[in-house]
């Protein structure tokens, strides 16, 4: 077995994974309670499917030796993934084009069996607008820096899950 796939059959890969999206979910509450900039409705779904990635790497973390687990959790990992790069690049859009045919709502639209808004207001409710740009670092907005974390994610996967799922597993 070559070191790229055993390194992603391996339980610290999914450890790597979780705790940069862990890092990444800790970033985006920094930002909204301790330097209160307020998040968009689009920085919500991105903290969202950063939450997908973080549930597809624990699903990663337990199951890693079994075939179908790493299935899920690298199905997981890649739709989450795709969707909030999408997510990025439409925020990013929004804010480099600003247009009035073309702004995000003020409340999340998640459904109504799923409220996440109401349920956990302090983490899900957005409060900005999707045009502004309330931080840059280097030049580059935080819309622009999720275009660069969702492709690296996209990337890793690429380079280390697939190989894994076609090899050894239970």
């Amino acid at each position: 077995m070559n070191p790229v796939t055993r390194f992603a059959q391996s339980r610290l890969a999914w450890l790597i994974l979780a705790g940069t999206a862990l890092g990444l979910e800790l970033c985006a509450l920094f930002f909204q309670h301790v330097m209160k900039l307020d998040p968009c409705v689009m920085c919500i779904y991105q903290r969202l499917a950063i939450f997908g990635i973080l549930g597809a790497a624990l699903i990663g973390l337990v199951g890693y030796k079994n075939r179908f687990l790493r299935f899920i959790a690298v199905l997981g990992w890649g739709i989450s993934a795709a969707w909030g790069l999408n997510l990025a690049l439409e925020l990013v859009d929004m804010q480099t084009n600003p247009s009035p045919f073309s702004t995000c709502s003020f409340l999340p639209e998640f459904p109504s069996w799923m409220p996440l808004h109401e349920w956990l207001p302090s983490v899900f409710m957005p409060s900005g607008m999707c045009s502004d740009i309330p931080w840059q670092m280097m030049g580059v907005t935080m819309g622009q820096w999720m275009i660069v974390a969702f492709s690296t994610y996209l990337l890793a996967l690429a380079i280390f899950m697939i190989p894994a799922l076609s090899k050894t597993g239970k």
